[in-house]
């Protein structure tokens, strides 16, 4: 299926590994010229590197005019102020006038809610809901100026199934759920512009193996025994990739997807019990 994107410019945030890249990737793959961003430049540019390739193999596919999408590397911390304009004025970049945006923030450590101080607290909030507002703000209007815009914003399966030691992540991205519930629903939906949630449940990542060996020190366990569990509790009986992750997050930025918007999508497997 084309997925009708291609020529489009993309930020994708927290796309050095896991996720954030397995959607950047995706992206690619469709022609989509992406500014991504991380903290950590070294990743990054590894990354770059991939996905650069990725799209020399999209051109070669196609016709003999079809030419790579452009990868532009953009080492900053996102949920500041500083970072943000940094991904913004990425040179050979579009600016602000973004038609994808992909918000996705590495998740709030683990623990016991009686450790966490108003500090914690703060810093979850502004990275998993403020900054993905912060992102919307600055990139709607233009989309909505243009006709087309898709927004997707990475969350967690928590929002709809609260995990007891992810505290700081279930309240924080309650939180952008509610936002996204109603802006969603402005006349921006009538511009062209979506904005979707995307929850990822259990996902063979960096982060899956540190909850995992939380989980493993609390039950007494080890991690192979703790792994084990719970994939056999999920109906799919595994992990997901990246890769498949990544194909959900780009048809949801598709042509197709116009019809959807202000919707949580789960991808966990099967596991959420709920109808």
């Amino acid at each position: 299926m084309d997925l009708g994107i291609a020529g489009k410019w993309a930020l994708v945030c927290g796309a050095s590994k896991g996720l954030g890249f397995g959607c950047a990737q995706a992206l690619v793959r469709e022609g989509v010229h992406v500014v991504i961003n991380a903290r950590n430049a070294e990743v990054l540019e590894q990354a770059a590197i991939q996905l650069r390739a990725d799209g020399a193999q999209w051109a070669s596919a196609g016709s003999q005019n079809q030419r790579a999408p452009q990868v532009i590397a953009v080492a900053a911390d996102i949920t500041t102020a500083q970072g943000r304009e940094a991904v913004f004025a990425a040179a050979g970049g579009p600016g602000r006038d973004f038609d994808i945006v992909v918000t996705n923030a590495g998740g709030p450590p683990p623990g016991d809610f009686r450790d966490w101080d108003r500090d914690a607290w703060i810093k979850a909030v502004d990275a998993n809901m403020l900054t993905p507002i912060e992102l919307i703000k600055a990139t709607v209007d233009g989309m909505a100026s243009r006709g087309f815009g898709r927004i997707v914003n990475i969350t967690s399966s928590a929002v709809k199934a609260p995990i007891d030691v992810l505290g700081l992540s279930n309240g924080a991205r309650s939180g952008l759920t509610g936002f996204v519930a109603g802006v969603a629903r402005s006349k921006l939906a009538a511009q062209g512009v979506t904005i979707n949630n995307l929850l990822p449940g259990k996902f063979d990542t960096d982060r899956l193996a540190t909850t995992l060996g939380v989980a493993a020190t609390k039950t007494g366990k080890s991690i192979e025994d703790v792994r084990t569990a719970q994939q056999a509790a999920i109906p799919a009986g595994r992990f997901g990739t990246t890769q498949e992750f990544g194909a959900i997050c780009a048809f949801l930025c598709s042509v197709h997807a116009a019809y959807m918007t202000g919707q949580n999508v789960l991808a966990d497997g099967g596991a959420f019990p709920g109808a």
